[in-house]
């Protein structure tokens, strides 16, 4: 495993949970990944596939998606191909003939193309393993449910014996158990990483009208000079209007939504890939299927409709696991108009309780990624210190018994109530509903007279966002008591909350306050050590050259990590540079020359 780790992919050591997961995959057992985006999730099925006899069949829903892959692969010497809607007729009779004498180890295919093939090519090739990548897409509770994904059931029936590995960067419990039912998969061994991307500084500004808007974007760029950077727009006309207003100031930028040609799409694409653009202004419809490794920020001009999405889009910066910024505007009209989205979409009962805990995140007076994590059942026992909330911490006091009350009532009544229904019964309102299930009996009922409603709410949202509760949106939105909940009903742990202060201002006091906050800080970027600038400048030069020689963009040929490891350590041998993190043998003797060359040059030996 770590001798094709180093000669193919160019690591020396395996990342939390990889090796476990190969080693799943190898013995033939079905497997579930979760791992977020950026995390390595790849190689758990690409490393495998090497090691095998016969063919891996990857499914993926997305032909940018599949080219990525491809080229990621064939760039470290790995024979792999993509059979989709681009591929001419010869192409596909070529590539099944490859297939069928077994010289390629990973067949890159959409569910729609599978499910054509399945009684033909795939019928008469050597299947190893099946992949399916962004696996929520198959759940009707996942973020991104696509119809197409939910026969590929069928290939348990087809290929009994071949193991399935399921991996996804986004999913809740709740989705992960329906793609285990979807897919058939039997006694699966379920791998989560952690989701937590400690290199992403996440900040929310709230309330900014559109002149906010423009002034904060224009100087959040200008302190990423030079880097590339992705702004996500609720709607197509905003991408236009966001990307001519940076022309105008003289920003190289590129627009994608689903309104423009797939010509114009993948123009933008391919500027933003080879760095022929600075900026995309991008609708959700654009990164899914990139893997470009040196994003260094995410803008969301809008709130994002879930949690799942929001993750997924800042998850595109730094994947190189460099110091990123991500930063979230947040306003009433935003929540407005995506509440009339969900209620009018075929689930809106599950459309708007994801809305309302991305609302809560973006409302939020603690850790920020300490609710990102829990929203995914992971939970941290410290603050970040990379997220606004953090960097200007609010004042905090021991709410311990306001914890115990509330997880109290949830208990009480059998964990069968809704927030609404729960703080009802710590006011001690005479509702019909409530009366009739007999709630008023109950020894909590009343316990909390003394604190507002409005204030119960708060403090709820709280609770949920420190993991106390969690929401089961698949049963009437009931809240569960959760591990870290029970530790504080049964007095083993204290429950630190945030002091709620009620600032009542006028709209022109409150501009007055604005303009008095200070700026935020940002983070520094990743140093290794003593790190040449003006040779990693040049050796970017010779990056890209090499890469337009072939027609990939410039990270295939290697990450911006790899380059400051080169501009750090410079390596003065092919040998030398080939004991880099990052670089296998392929492109140890592909590349090493001219790396090493320009090296010795560039310092003199």
């Amino acid at each position: 495993m770590l001798h094709i780790l180093k000669t193919y992919f160019g690591y020396d050591t395996f990342r939390p949970l990889q090796q476990n997961i190969i080693q799943n995959i190898l013995d033939k057992k079905d497997t579930l990944v979760l791992m977020p985006t950026g995390g390595g999730k790849s190689i758990c099925y690409q490393l495998p596939a090497l090691m095998m006899d016969g063919t891996t069949i990857v499914v993926s829903p997305l032909i940018s998606l599949m080219k990525d892959q491809v080229e990621s692969l064939r760039a470290n010497g790995i024979a792999a191909r993509a059979m989709n809607s681009t591929n001419d007729e010869t192409e596909n009779f070529n590539l099944r003939r490859e297939c069928m004498q077994g010289k390629i180890k990973l067949l890159y295919i959409s569910p729609e193309r599978l499910l054509m093939e399945m009684n033909f090519l795939l019928k008469d090739i050597h299947i190893s393993l099946v992949a399916i990548d962004e696996a929520h897409c198959i759940s009707q509770w996942g973020h991104d449910f696509r119809p197409e994904y939910t026969q590929l059931k069928t290939i348990r029936e087809q290929f009994p014996n071949v193991p399935i590995v399921a991996l996804t960067a986004t999913a809740d419990k709740i989705t992960r158990q329906d793609i285990i039912k979807q897919l058939s998969l039997r006694n699966p061994k379920i791998f989560i990483s952690s989701f937590d991307r400690p290199n992403l500084s996440l900040e929310v500004k709230r309330g900014y009208q559109q002149k906010d808007k423009t002034r904060t974007i224009l100087e959040f760029i200008a302190r990423h000079k030079n880097e590339c950077g992705i702004i996500y727009c609720m709607s197509r006309s905003k991408t236009e209007n966001v990307a001519e207003m940076l022309r105008k100031h003289g920003i190289r930028v590129a627009v994608y939504h689903a309104g423009l040609s797939a010509t114009a799409r993948d123009e933008a694409q391919n500027d933003f890939i080879n760095d022929r653009v600075q900026v995309v202004c991008a609708t959700i419809a654009f990164g899914m299927g990139i893997d470009k490794s040196n994003v260094r920020w995410v803008i969301h001009y809008n709130l994002p409709k879930s949690i799942e999405s929001f993750y997924q889009e800042i998850g595109r910066a730094g994947r190189d696991g460099m110091e990123s910024d991500t930063l979230l505007f947040y306003s009433l009209s935003d929540l407005i108009l995506l509440s009339k989205f969900a209620t009018e979409s075929n689930q809106q009962e599950i459309n708007l309780e994801k809305l309302h805990r991305m609302q809560q995140y973006a409302e939020a007076d603690i850790c920020r990624r300490r609710i990102l994590l829990n929203y995914f059942g992971e939970t941290m026992d410290h603050d970040c210190g990379n997220c606004d909330v953090c960097r200007n911490p609010p004042e905090r006091f021991d709410g311990t018994i306001i914890v115990q009350k509330a997880l109290s009532a949830i208990a009480r009544t059998n964990q069968q109530i809704g927030t609404h229904m729960l703080v009802d019964i710590l006011k001690g309102a005479a509702g019909q509903e409530l009366i009739e299930k007999g709630y008023d009996k109950l020894k909590t009922y009343a316990a909390g007279r003394d604190i507002p409603a409005r204030d119960w709410q708060d403090y709820l949202l709280q609770m949920l966002n420190l993991g106390y509760f969690e929401i089961a949106y698949n049963e009437n939105n009931h809240l569960k008591i959760t591990e870290s909940g029970h530790k504080v009903l049964f007095g083993k742990e204290p429950a630190m909350l945030v002091v709620i202060k009620r600032e009542e201002f006028t709209p022109k006091e409150r501009r007055r306050k604005k303009a008095q906050e200070p700026e935020a800080l940002f983070s520094t970027p990743t140093t290794f050590g003593e790190e040449n600038k003006d040779l990693f400048e040049e050796l970017r030069l010779l990056r890209k050259r090499l890469a337009d020689q072939q027609a990939i963009p410039a990270y295939i040929v290697l990450s911006d990590k790899t380059l400051h490891l080169i501009a750090t350590q410079q390596p003065t041998s092919i040998e030398a540079f080939g004991e880099i993190s990052g670089i296998g043998e392929y492109k140890k003797d592909k590349y090493g020359k001219e790396f090493v060359e320009l090296i010795k040059k560039k310092i003199g030996k």
